[in-house]
């Protein structure tokens, strides 16, 4: 009666000590993941904000506005925020690891230990590869020589081990590897509902990351062996096994409940349950959408960049491209007559809790992936890639069909599938990762100058946190 045991946590002598135990272990390891600081929400913000898409209204240090003036210090909230629950998912990987490592067959079976280790590796590569897109120069400038962030493959529990030597870009990327090795050997192929196909790893999930860490590298003829194990040879394109991941005809499905289309390949779901959804001021909708005064759910935070983005790129076309449905106009009057137009992206719509999954990877990424590295490994026009570039932005605008004759070099081809990656993925996170790993000039936006990739440690990057 004096020693009550605690009713809302389980000490980590007994959380490994039944079935069901074992198994919500393994879902927390998704919840560190899509925590509001990390990948369900900042992550993927930062990636958008940092690049040239959008225009910062507020000014708000407390929603990235130095990341968006690309100058945050070492001590930043963002910067050391990010750090945190990146490690803090690596570490919560780490110890379940450990623990299924000498407990987990007595209590689930060798199977299940497996499989439940497997989808561990996968979140901690994507947390490893999430932290070098921001506190590392990219893999492509120097074959990854340069400092990477500290590896950690064990389990903390205690004070005093926190001090670390960072690593090589090209050893964190190398345990990156390795992770997804041998997740895809360990995962399931698929699971009985479409909800887990999702949200949960799967064989299929952890060859598409591949695709997109090999890309980061410049490693093209990787790209191509993994993404040609889950693409077909011709269109119209899907994966031969496991979950049948494929295009949806209609890009608007994609983001709208269930979330749960076979383009999906990895997604991390939120509902309105507390503690459920990213939390205060980190959720993407909140930052995307206008307010409710003007048509949104949102803060208004951060417009798209009109004058010099890609909402300028006029062979997007407004009048038949369904990416334009996510694009609204506003338009205020001053007092003084003076009339202001801003345009914002609707992609994540849901209001407040906002309960929109967060896309971590889709099927069409894949596609265009592998177009790219096909259109650099060949320094060709080559037909293949011209059918899956054609294939994204068809399904979007079915007035537009790409050919060999459509291009005139390999250059004007890897131009326009960068080009589409920057349509398709707007407001997912990726623009960033696509200018570090092609070295480009991070264009000027607005007040922020331009800046090249790989000039300093803060020019495109974050400074690792004090």
């Amino acid at each position: 009666m004096l020693n009550p045991l605690p009713q809302t946590s389980v000490a980590d002598v007994s959380v490994f000590s039944s079935p069901a135990r074992v198994q919500e272990q393994v879902l927390s390891l998704y919840g560190a993941l899509k925590n509001g600081n990390f990948y369900g929400g900042r992550y993927v913000i930062d990636g958008d904000i940092k690049a040239d898409n959008f225009i910062n209204e507020l000014s708000n240090l407390v929603t990235s506005a130095d990341v968006w003036n690309e100058n945050p210090t070492n001590s930043a909230t963002a910067i050391v925020g990010l750090w945190q629950y990146a490690y803090l998912t690596i570490n919560t990987c780490n110890l379940f690891i450990d623990g299924m490592d000498s407990l987990g067959a007595k209590v689930v079976g060798q199977s299940l230990t497996t499989s439940y280790i497997a989808e561990a590796k996968l979140i901690r590569a994507l947390s490893y590869y999430a932290l070098l897109q921001y506190y590392a120069y990219p893999y492509t400038k120097d074959n990854g020589a340069g400092k990477g962030v500290p590896i950690r493959l064990t389990g903390i529990k205690s004070a005093g081990q926190s001090p670390k030597a960072r690593s090589s870009v090209a050893d964190v990327y190398a345990q990156i590897i390795k992770d997804l090795n041998d997740a895809e050997a360990g995962l399931p192929a698929s699971y009985s509902s479409a909800t887990n196909n999702t949200t949960r790893a799967h064989t299929n999930t952890a060859i598409a990351l591949k695709t997109r860490v090999f890309l980061s590298m410049g490693k093209y003829d990787s790209v191509i062996a993994a993404a040609n194990r889950i693409v077909s040879v011709s269109a119209p394109f899907k994966a031969p096994t496991g979950v049948a991941n494929t295009l949806q005809s209609d890009i608007t499905k994609v983001f709208a409940a269930p979330y749960t289309t076979t383009e999906s390949i990895f997604s991390l779901p939120m509902s309105s349950t507390s503690g459920d959804n990213p939390g205060t001021q980190n959720q993407l909708a909140y930052y995307w959408s206008p307010t409710s005064k003007l048509g949104g759910v949102g803060n208004g935070e951060y417009s798209l960049n009109a004058p010099t983005g890609v909402i300028s790129d006029s062979g997007w076309k407004p009048a038949t491209d369904k990416r334009r449905s996510y694009i609204l106009t506003s338009t205020q009057t001053s007092t003084s007559g003076v009339v202001t137009t801003k345009r914002w992206l609707t992609k994540f719509s849901a209001p407040s809790p906002y309960t929109d999954f967060v896309p971590v990877i889709r099927y069409s990424e894949v596609l265009l992936s592998l177009a790219e590295a096909i259109t650099r490994n060949t320094s060709s026009v080559d037909p293949r890639a011209v059918a899956l570039l054609s294939a994204v932005r068809n399904r979007s605008d079915a007035t537009i069909s790409y050919t060999t004759a459509s291009f005139a070099t390999p250059d004007a081809l890897i131009a326009a599938i960068l080009q589409e990656r920057n349509i398709e993925f707007l407001g997912e996170g990726l623009r960033n990762n696509d200018l570090m790993r092609t070295l480009s000039t991070i264009p000027k936006k607005a007040a922020p100058p331009q800046k090249a990739s790989t000039t300093s440690a803060i020019s495109g990057q974050f400074r690792r946190p004090s």
